[in-house]
């Protein structure tokens, strides 16, 4: 049996090269992967630039350079928390939606590619390990999502 330390390797490897995997998917798209991913994070409604960049683990000034592209392209718009004017939210628009919706879709339909290339058992395992990758990776300070 592998050590938590070879496990953790090895998961962190096999990680990289989804997260490599999928870029390279989205690459010819119009929104970059991260931009998919603050995208997604709007989808629940207007959101604080300080939980954007939380949430994704980057300073609040790089936050803001992002969403400031997403609002160029009209895929994000800016607005202000109704509790305190003082705070700047970013809401997805339609548009960011239809962007969200055919980048999802592309990463989606390579999967589901890959996964036709397993055999039934291979998918079975896979499926079964879903809810404890859910369990590692949630984070204790968000609700799990939908």
């Amino acid at each position: 049996m592998r050590s938590d330390r070879e496990l953790a390797e090895e998961l962190n490897t096999r990680l990289r090269e989804m997260v490599l995997m999928m870029r390279r998917v989205s690459a010819d798209q119009a929104v970059t992967s991260q931009q998919a991913s603050v995208l997604g994070s709007l989808e629940g409604g207007p959101r604080r630039m300080t939980e954007l960049a939380d949430e994704h683990g980057v300073k609040l000034p790089t936050m803001t350079a992002l969403v400031n592209r997403l609002e160029r392209d009209g895929l994000v718009a800016r607005g202000r928390d109704t509790s305190d004017a003082r705070v700047v939210t970013a809401q997805i628009t339609r548009d960011g939606s239809v962007q969200l919706h055919r980048a999802r879709e592309r990463r989606i339909g390579l999967l589901v590619q890959r996964f036709a290339e397993l055999s039934e058992q291979e998918r079975s395992t896979l499926s079964a390990a879903l809810p404890l990758l859910g369990r590692l990776f949630a984070d204790p300070d968000r609700p799990p999502a939908a």
